[in-house]
């Protein structure tokens, strides 16, 4: 029960704000779309020499776009959770907020992941209305499969956290880790990208590498539901028999036993050091 009393207020809590600072909200919104079409237009827009002359129409490709739209907010939302821990520890750590939620009831574990799964839903909800226009200015086109899609993003959600408590015990250990912990969200964002349908770099053990970080079949099942309908070659193959599909489902359960315990003996060992609430 104490689990979801945090939740709770972590909820009430983030949406007051969001209502109080509703203008700050949609400004949010309206930059990150922009920043959306900036990138994909960049990114994909083609310049083609005809008959000597360079032709600077826009050639996007929709489905393209769309894909790229979708990996780069699976990508946010991966950085946005590895983040919680990494930069929310560490301010906490600054403020010496970090020794008082130690002296709570309910624990740093109980604590980060309510605060974690609340910044999950509403990334989700903000997220959802970008793609949705960006998908629609690209003519592009989005198939919001409701039971696939809550479950993937639930077992995304899971996927990121252990990784995320991952680092949270590394940033209780060794305090600055600021450039590292964002390398590696720059590293899961640019994962999420680049995924397609299948991973194949031509090296088998790269290939299961990659496999093994976060975000990498979650991204693969994600973008399987919303853009291709869960179509390969004209038939539909349901995402629940990828092989990425258990894929995700075991790289959930391994990431999520060895963040929380790296994070739990990470918090043990500053507890008997007396470091904890240092920086």
């Amino acid at each position: 029960m104490s689990f979801f009393r945090v939740i709770k207020a972590e909820l009430v809590r983030s949406f007051i704000i969001m209502r109080r600072y509703w203008f700050a909200t949609l400004t949010g919104l309206i930059v990150g779309y922009g920043m959306l079409m900036l990138l994909i237009v960049g990114f994909m827009a083609r310049r083609e020499e005809v008959e000597g002359l360079i032709d600077t129409r826009l050639g996007l490709n929709p489905e393209d776009a769309t894909n790229a739209a979708l990996g780069f907010i699976i990508g946010l939302f991966a950085f946005g959770i590895v983040g919680t821990f990494s930069q929310g520890l560490q301010g906490m750590m600054r403020s010496g907020q970090l020794e008082q939620l130690c002296l709570s009831p309910y624990g740093l574990v109980t604590n980060f992941m309510a605060r974690s799964m609340v910044g999950a839903v509403t990334s989700v909800l903000s997220s959802s209305v970008m793609l949705y226009f960006v998908a629609k200015t690209v003519d592009g086109r989005l198939y919001a499969d409701p039971v696939p899609t809550i479950i993937l993003l639930v077992l995304t959600y899971f996927n990121l956290i252990g990784f995320g408590f991952m680092v949270g015990g590394l940033v209780l250990l060794f305090k600055q880790t600021g450039q590292i912990a964002m390398l590696v969200r720059f590293a899961l964002l640019g994962l999420a990208v680049w995924v397609s349908d299948s991973i194949d770099t031509g090296y088998r053990a790269i290939d299961w590498l990659v496999h093994a970080l976060p975000i990498a079949d979650a991204a693969i099942c994600l973008k399987h539901v919303l853009i291709h309908n869960q179509m390969i070659g004209g038939e539909r193959v349901s995402v629940f028999s990828l092989p990425s599909f258990p894929l995700l489902l075991i790289s959930c359960v391994a990431w999520t036993l060895i963040g929380i315990s790296i994070f739990k003996v990470m918090e043990n060992w500053s507890r008997d050091k007396g470091t904890l609430g240092t920086y």
